[in-house]
């Protein structure tokens, strides 16, 4: 059965441990789906480069335990490998307290084992006492083996064997410290592909230390899924990356529609973070997806009935956002004339007055929110219970949902009329622009437990068609 590759804490190498094993059943030719736990959106876009493949999201807090075991089970069915990427340490849960919504949690829930990545490089024996613990603190998560990564030398790899054989864990990777794997990162994380250009070199070093740093004949059979597949189980490489899911929809998502209602996405460097349940969904019951880029596009495309702002990096290219002003100016107008519109965290910035950046500088944006994003050294971070105050664009008053939250931008000047009251220990008790036909919110969501939220927003954007 399928691995959770976990590490024993943030920044132990479990990202760069699951991007060679991946690069490398690429290089193989073999299919395999992969997932990461929590909310992250970065570390699946460098999944989907190399698998070809969409990467889902396991997180409990935003959809639920039933929804996390029903979206790993339907995805895993056509492929023969699969492997979820965890997030944090081990034990790291949502709140900081107890490990709901950890990496531990998640295994669980699937019933899947362990291969736990530590970071050897200040460590000798007491690696013992650390795999030990790890292995002894929760009966019910298995410990599949190890990963030995930034090991120093061959001395130093002996003392770490030595230490560990006693336990008689598997020792099924070993990666030595080197410098010529890097990965570009900044305020939140590492940069999305997007930015990066061709990743080619990348995914092929990331393969040949794979092959070179992990016990194949013991690892692969790990990494199967034993689903028995009706057609191929190669992989034919494209040269571009495959970014939309073609798979069937989920047995437990909503009944489909005979509508076909187009949508725009925006898709660029700028705005790049969805969670591929969120599009599936909105493929499922009746939306037709047409991505633009208000970076490079000089207009909406044609016809469009809804507008989805997703998150990302305005502030990075906020002066090229600025100088489309053809875009700007067509999201204007047609907010102005009420299309209904989801605005989220980035989406949020690009239509308020302006983007102050990181060297405080003013940039002109959509100006359709009577406010300024500005970015500062301050991270707000953290899992959100919302509750709607009013009925709007994609909530009923009083409907309550989960988010997160991930920015280091505040806003100059709140709204008059919130979104949603926000449980404590939220920054603020109320968030987000409520016009009718806007939704503008820091709050990022995942639909997949809640399909009940993009249906209602499809009804608006159907609606907006029939009165249009």
């Amino acid at each position: 059965m399928p691995l959770v590759i976990a590490g024993e804490r943030s920044g132990a190498g479990k990202t760069t441990v699951t991007l060679a094993l991946l690069s490398c059943l690429r290089r193989r030719g073999l299919l395999v789906q992969s997932f990461k736990v929590g909310p992250d959106y970065i570390d699946p876009m460098f999944h989907c480069y190399v698998t070809r493949r969409p990467c889902y999201n396991l997180d409990p807090v935003l959809t639920s335990e039933r929804y996390v075991q029903q979206c790993f089970s339907h995805h895993t069915d056509s492929v023969a490998y699969a492997l979820v990427e965890g997030a944090m340490g081990l034990f790291d849960g949502a709140a900081g307290r107890g490990d709901y919504a950890s990496t531990a949690h998640v295994a669980r829930l699937l019933g899947l084992p362990v291969l736990l990545v530590v970071d050897c490089s200040r460590m000798s024996y007491s690696i013992s006492a650390l795999v030990h613990g790890y292995r002894s603190f929760d009966s019910r998560v298995h410990l599949a083996g190890v990963v030995l990564n930034r090991v120093g030398s061959d001395r130093h790899l002996d003392m770490l064997k030595s230490a560990l054989e006693p336990l008689n864990v598997p020792i099924l990777g070993v990666l030595r410290r080197q410098d010529r794997i890097t990965i570009p990162d900044r305020h939140l994380g590492l940069v999305p592909t997007l930015e990066l250009g061709n990743l080619e070199p990348l995914v092929d070093q990331l393969a040949s230390l794979g092959e070179t740093s992990f016990n194949w004949s013991r690892l692969l059979p790990l990494l199967e899924t034993n689903r028995t597949l009706a057609g191929t189980e190669r992989l034919q490489i494209s040269t571009k990356p495959e970014t939309r899911s073609e798979n069937p929809s989920l047995q437990f998502k909503p009944q489909t529609s005979n509508l076909k209602i187009p949508i725009a996405i925006a898709q660029d460097a700028a705005f790049n973070f969805y969670y591929q349940d969120n599009l599936d969904l909105l493929t499922t019951i009746g939306a037709e997806l047409i991505f633009w880029s208000p970076l490079n596009d000089s207009e909406l495309p044609k016809g469009v009935q809804g507008l989805y702002l997703g998150g990302g990096f305005p502030e990075i290219f906020a002066a090229q956002l600025t100088e489309n002003e053809s875009a700007r100016n067509a999201v204007k107008v047609a907010i102005q004339s009420q299309m209904p519109t989801y605005a989220e965290c980035g989406g949020l910035m690009y239509l308020c007055q302006h983007i102050v950046d990181f060297d405080e500088r003013s940039h002109p944006m959509i100006g359709i929110l009577p406010t300024t994003a500005v970015m500062g050294k301050r991270l707000t971070l953290g899992y959100r219970q919302v509750s709607a105050l009013q009925d709007g664009l994609m909530f009923a008053r009083g409907a309550i949902a989960w988010g997160h939250e991930f920015h280091r931008s505040h806003l100059t000047k709140e709204s008059q009329r919130p979104l949603f009251s926000l449980s404590s220990p939220a920054p603020s008790p109320t968030e987000g622009w409520h016009f009718p036909h806007l939704h503008a919110s820091y709050i990022h969501l995942h639909w997949g437990a809640t399909p009940e939220i993009p249906e209602r927003f499809l009804r608006n954007c159907a609606r907006f068609r029939s009165e249009n």
